[in-house]
């Protein structure tokens, strides 16, 4: 079936674009037109804020508690005598860019130690032609390593140039697909495509030790389940004690943006490493080859294939990867900015969606609404919420200075009052954030922990700076028609 790409729907490529400009101009000029205006529009605002703030954390804590329950469950022993369970088996996709040894084998280790046998679970690394000599060199050693600890360990090697693709995870991921799907059909006639579950992880991320028997779980237990993706907890913490403090700042506000959507399966989409059916990528033809954002939109693909009737059931265990580094604090910073514009770029989803929606008569009208409008609200409070709150919210304020009318008056100490009000998830945040921590480094001092506190001072820096900033900017590129390249983030040779 055909399906939109890039510069073939550019009114809904430019439409999130125009809006937040939009925003930004007309509250610009009525600061100065009408700053009453304004004022009360901005107390208004931010009164939405404060509930929002109050709601939005009320799931977090929802998550958080269902996280901690889950954590002390031994999932492996719930699957003993579970029917179906024996006969579910493992695919695990590493795709790979020039990343050192060191951070294959510790992935690898990793899903060697966990509850799952490993007998049933299948690796397929993968690697890139532009990466080709140091590829084969990692996965040679990896082969040794680990070849007979698993059922099988695939190799694949993506090739450059292919027609139709951008060079990024979608493509590799897509190539690693087809070339799985020929060794399976080769060597496993026997493994039924309802049995086989695939996981796509970053290579650097660590699956919880209770990760595989947890999904085994869920997925021999939920209805329907070749219908259903699978979104475990995002943590950015494997190396989260030497990270800068505003890449911590934006490490786990991603993650509690991720809590806040776990315990709402209704809006949840799949980010980063998460685990989904075989069936269903040998339904859709595997990832979209020639996007950026392949992590949510293999979720959308099957939305359409089986119009509608797909989801994605929430997981509360962890998967944790690192966060965003450089050889400099700058570096780091710059990375964090490339990291957060790659994923505010799932802007590209609106055009694709209502491609998809516009096509498919079967979809109920009320499901697409939820999904654009969702969609559209979270892209717009994304980029101008913060601006608003913490820059443009003042400029009235400052243009109406001396007017005798009481709202104007009373404006700056109520929403001063508003703000401290909101303070309340920044502390809630800074708090759970310390349960989320891994094992504090021998090298550091045990007062580092102290840091991680303070560090949330920066939030509302951070919260433009990394957060609209480059939200804004993927925005306005769309809206141009500057698409946005595959940015590979940096990975840590080391997390000790």
């Amino acid at each position: 079936m055909e399906r939109y790409h890039y510069g073939q729907l550019r009114f809904w490529e430019m439409f999130p674009g125009l809006v937040i400009w939009g925003t930004f101009l007309l509250a610009i000029v009525l600061s100065f037109a009408k700053p009453l205006w304004v004022i009360i529009f901005i107390i208004v605002f931010d009164l939405l804020w404060l509930y929002r703030v109050i709601y939005f954390n009320l799931f977090v804590v929802i998550a958080w508690l269902k996280y901690r329950k889950t954590l002390k469950i031994d999932w492996q022993q719930k699957l003993e005598g579970l029917e179906g369970a024996s006969t579910k088996f493992h695919l695990v996709f590493l795709p790979t860019y020039k990343e050192s040894y060191e951070i294959i084998e510790t992935t690898l280790t990793s899903l060697q130690q966990n509850s799952f046998p490993a007998n049933r679970m299948m690796i397929v690394l993968g690697g890139e032609e532009g990466d080709r000599e140091q590829f084969e060199v990692v996965a040679k050693r990896a082969q040794e390593q680990f070849g007979s600890v698993f059922k099988k360990m695939i190799i694949t090697l993506h090739p450059k140039g292919l027609p139709g693709e951008m060079s990024g995870k979608g493509s590799n991921l897509n190539w690693m697909g087809h070339q799985t799907e020929i060794v399976l059909q080769k060597e496993f006639p026997e493994i039924k495509d309802e049995d086989m579950i695939v996981s796509a992880f970053d290579v650097d991320t660590i699956a919880h030790a209770q990760y595989f028997s947890y999904l085994t779980y869920l997925y021999c237990t939920i209805p329907d389940p070749t219908h259903s993706s699978f979104q475990p907890i995002a943590l950015f913490s494997n190396n989260i004690w030497t990270a800068s403090a505003p890449v911590r700042i934006g490490a786990f506000g991603t993650t509690f943006w991720l809590f806040g959507e776990l315990a709402r399966s209704e809006r949840l989409w799949t980010f980063s490493s998460h685990s989904m059916p075989w069936k269903m990528l040998r339904d859709v033809g595997f990832w979209q080859k020639d996007i950026v954002s392949e992590d949510s939109r293999i979720f959308m693909q099957a939305f359409l294939h089986y119009h509608g009737d797909y989801r994605v059931t929430p997981m509360f265990l962890p998967v944790s990867m690192d966060a965003v580094t450089g050889t400099t604090y700058t570096e780091s910073l710059v990375a964090l900015y490339k990291q957060m514009r790659r994923w505010a770029w799932g802007v590209e989803h609106l055009p694709f969606l209502i491609d998809g929606f516009r096509r498919d008569k079967l979809i109920p009208w009320q499901k697409k609404f939820h999904y654009i409008f969702n969609h559209l609200e979270g892209m717009f409070t994304w980029a101008t919420a913060p601006i608003i709150m913490f820059l443009l919210g003042w400029l009235p304020l400052w243009v109406a200075k001396g007017q005798t009318n009481a709202i104007i008056q009373a404006a700056p100490f109520t929403l001063e009052q508003l703000m401290r009000l909101a303070m309340i998830g920044i502390f809630l945040s800074a708090s759970m954030s310390l349960t989320l921590l891994p094992r504090r480094p021998e090298h550091l001092r045990p007062h580092a922990w102290i840091m991680m506190l303070l560090q949330w001072a920066l939030l509302p820096i951070t919260f433009i700076a990394f957060g609209s900033l480059p939200a804004v900017d993927a925005q306005t590129r769309l809206m141009l028609g500057k698409y946005l390249g595959f940015n590979v983030t940096k990975k840590v040779a080391s997390r000790k």
